[in-house]
């Protein structure tokens, strides 16, 4: 089965680099024209070399969003696909050790940006007729992750997004989904095992193994996986897919983390 994207105008958020770089480059392999932002420089300079228009941009930051948009829809023509994909990890830490401001950075960014997003995304669709709105999840936004609870808290969040959202404007045409990668073997990944693994007084081998042995299939996800996913509900073969929560895993379904939770490091700091 051929799956093609041509003739699709997408924003890709946070695509200079991970899952949002493949992703990127996947709809543009595929025949879509594709914009997206970073928040890095150097990321935003090496999208546009390899030819995909990208500007810097916060999607925590609704003013910046409105920019992205104004400029994206002035490049491509107009836009009916969204990946929702800017997030960030956030502090690694027990609750009583959590920052505000860390908390409210990881809403800022990995719930409230997407709301900016889709409310500057979905007038264009409207007016294209029809539309494909991909948020990006995770596995802690179904079973929540210990340690994490800004991050998961926010993914859980996502859930409420999409399923609304879905509601709302599918009489448009427009379908909502959202991708629940589980763990994503990058460097982005990396660095949340290695955080976990300090909070732990954990090796990072350790780490690795306690969450290979919660995931039913024993492996890791590539990135080109949830390309792959996005590529298809962003496609006319999955145009009448929507309101869907669909993770990307191998069964990642239980997930303590680690053996000492009722133990809180005098030390937690964050990913």
């Amino acid at each position: 089965m051929e799956i093609s994207c041509e003739g699709r105008r997408a924003v890709v958020t946070a695509g200079g680099s991970g899952i949002g770089r493949v992703i990127a480059e996947t709809l543009a392999a595929n025949g879509a024209a594709v914009f997206t932002c970073d928040v890095q420089r150097g990321l935003i300079e090496d999208a546009r070399a390899r030819g995909i228009g990208a500007i810097e941009a916060d999607v925590a930051d609704p003013a910046q969003v409105d920019r992205l948009f104004e400029v994206a829809a002035e490049a491509m023509g107009g836009v009916d696909v969204l990946v929702n994909n800017a997030g960030i990890a956030g502090p690694t830490a027990h609750v009583e050790a959590i920052e505000p401001a860390d908390w409210d950075r990881t809403m800022a960014v990995n719930i409230s940006g997407q709301f900016y997003c889709a409310r500057r995304a979905v007038p264009l669709m409207r007016a294209a007729g029809r539309g494909a709105i991909v948020n990006i999840s995770s596995t802690a936004g179904r079973m929540g992750f210990p340690l994490r609870l800004p991050y998961a808290t926010s993914k859980f969040a996502i859930t409420g997004l999409t399923k609304t959202l879905a509601i709302e404007l599918g009489p448009a045409g427009i379908s909502v989904n959202a991708i629940l990668p589980g763990y994503i073997l990058n460097e982005r990944g990396a660095r949340v095992v290695r955080a976990k693994a300090e909070a732990a007084g954990r090796t990072v081998e350790e780490m690795q193994a306690t969450i290979l042995r919660n995931i039913a299939m024993r492996t890791g996800i590539a990135e080109q996986e949830i390309a792959d996913l996005a590529l298809y509900l962003c496609s006319d073969s999955g145009r009448h897919i929507s309101g869907q929560l669909l993770g990307v895993d191998g069964m990642f379904d239980t997930y303590m983390g680690m053996d000492n939770l009722d133990d809180p490091p005098s030390g937690a700091g964050g990913a």
